[in-house]
């Protein structure tokens, strides 16, 4: 328990730090210093700053509560059977997610462009939600709630886009949406460009 206790603690404390001073300027110090803890118990747990990078991103992805998204929304996609409940549950996780991820998906994208580390988290993170979406579009299609010209891609390309750290970006941040509004709006739009 101590040890997920101080893993929490380092996990915070580095994402507090890598947010306010940018992944170039923080240092494994400044974050061992904020979790009260010694650099090289930060070094033996997470290996370096990309190391805390990708477990914050991973802490991220699993949402607030006790059952991570990914598994919530599978339960959901075995569950509902009205195809407009399910994507308007989609926008409510994705609404829920996304604070949570998407300032470090923005925060990689930015260090890849200097850091090899942070390129290729940021092509597995691309890669991991594109996969994610896949498998939402072939339940989409797999009870043909899709309109008849929608292709298996297309449903894919669609959901990627309404699920991309860059639209909470442009709509949370820059135009300063709540995120009821943010979560609705992803369901309406995944429902008039996708379903039956």
């Amino acid at each position: 328990m101590q040890a997920r206790n101080n893993r929490e603690a380092i996990l915070d404390a580095a994402r507090e730090r890598f947010l306010a001073d940018g992944y170039a300027a923080t240092t494994i110090a400044s974050i061992a210093a904020a979790a009260g803890m010694s650099v090289d118990t930060v070094h033996k747990a997470f290996g370096g700053k990309p190391g805390l990078v990708r477990a914050i991103y991973d802490r991220s992805l699993a949402g607030e509560g006790p059952v991570a998204a990914p598994e919530r929304s599978d339960d959901m996609q075995s569950a509902e059977r009205d195809p407009h409940a399910l994507v308007q549950g989609w926008g409510v996780l994705t609404s829920e997610v996304a604070p949570l991820v998407a300032p470090i998906h923005l925060l990689v994208r930015d260090a890849a462009i200097a850091d090899p580390e942070m390129a290729t988290l940021l092509r597995q993170s691309d890669a991991q939600r594109r996969q994610r979406m896949l498998h939402n579009a072939q339940t989409l299609a797999g009870r043909d709630f899709l309109r008849e010209e929608i292709t298996l891609g297309h449903a894919t390309d669609v959901l990627w886009t309404y699920s991309s750290p860059e639209l909470y970006e442009l709509l949370v941040v820059r135009c300063e949406w709540d995120l009821i509004r943010y979560g609705q709006f992803i369901g309406d739009s995944i429902a008039a460009a996708l379903l039956n």
